[in-house]
């Protein structure tokens, strides 16, 4: 083929995704619900059992799973944009998607007042995890402790109303590292996420030492501004949770229905 017909070709295709990508931020995101366009959103692809990658390549995990099912109600093409967790909410606040599904808790007036939370779809709480000599037996016990912790997290905020120095990490997975290596004590993170790893590597050398009583909810996180699409989302939510879907994947990825409290 000529240069200039396969240069010309490639400005056309780029000028086609260029417009179709406008096309689409010029839509709110309740529009292109409607018109059963493609919704954005935003991951760590790095926090089994919620986000991560199969041994195939394959971006799986519970929440991973739970939001495509949504799509599938909805009746829209779901594509995710992976990106570390402390840049999460900033790829959100920049509407490099329109939101986020990666175990998220409005834990925070701060929070709760930039963003909205559809209904959600997986309760947990908060667990220490240390190595297998430690010995914590109460909150007040981490005060003072090197917690390995994501610098935005709902349990980092935990670690530090229980005066532990936060030394920050990228993800669960950097945390849990340190911690084995003992260059840190502790890390507080989802008990969920903590016994998925337990169980898979069993000799870690690590154990949950603590866990709260407290169960928070988490789910699909927008920002202000698309708080009437939350409507369309909610009601698929509400059918997946009927027709026994968030069950039914609560049961893949946990062996138990992780959707009710």
């Amino acid at each position: 083929m000529h240069k200039k017909i396969k240069y010309g070709l490639a400005i056309l295709t780029f000028s086609l995704f260029s417009f179709s990508q406008a096309y689409a931020q010029e839509q709110n995101l309740q529009q292109r619900i409607a018109n059963k366009g493609t919704i954005y959103v935003g991951t760590e692809g790095a926090y089994a059992p919620y986000t991560f990658h199969d041994k195939s390549g394959k971006l799986t995990g519970y929440d991973v799973e739970v939001t495509r099912a949504i799509g599938k109600e909805l009746g829209v093409k779901v594509e995710f944009k992976e990106t570390q967790w402390d840049a999460m909410f900033a790829g959100l606040n920049s509407e490099r998607f329109d939101m986020i599904a990666n175990q998220i808790v409005l834990s925070t007036p701060e929070r709760r007042a930039k963003y909205s939370i559809a209904t959600p779809y997986c309760y947990s709480g908060a667990v220490v995890a240390a190595r297998q000599d430690a010995h914590i037996n109460s909150w007040n016990d981490i005060k003072g402790l090197f917690a390995a912790q994501t610098l935005k997290s709902n349990y980092t905020q935990i670690a530090r109303q229980h005066g532990a120095n936060l030394v920050n990490v990228a993800g669960l997975a950097n945390s849990l590292q340190l911690v084995k290596q003992k260059r840190v004590d502790i890390t507080v993170n989802d008990s969920l996420a903590i016994l998925d790893y337990i169980n898979t590597v069993p000799h870690s050398g690590l154990k949950i030492v603590l866990r709260s009583e407290h169960k928070e909810g988490s789910g699909l996180v927008l920002l202000k501004k698309n708080t009437a699409a939350l409507a369309p989302i909610n009601k698929a939510i509400q059918t997946l949770q009927e027709n026994g879907t968030l069950k039914r994947i609560g049961m893949q990825f946990f062996g138990q229905d992780v959707s009710i409290e």
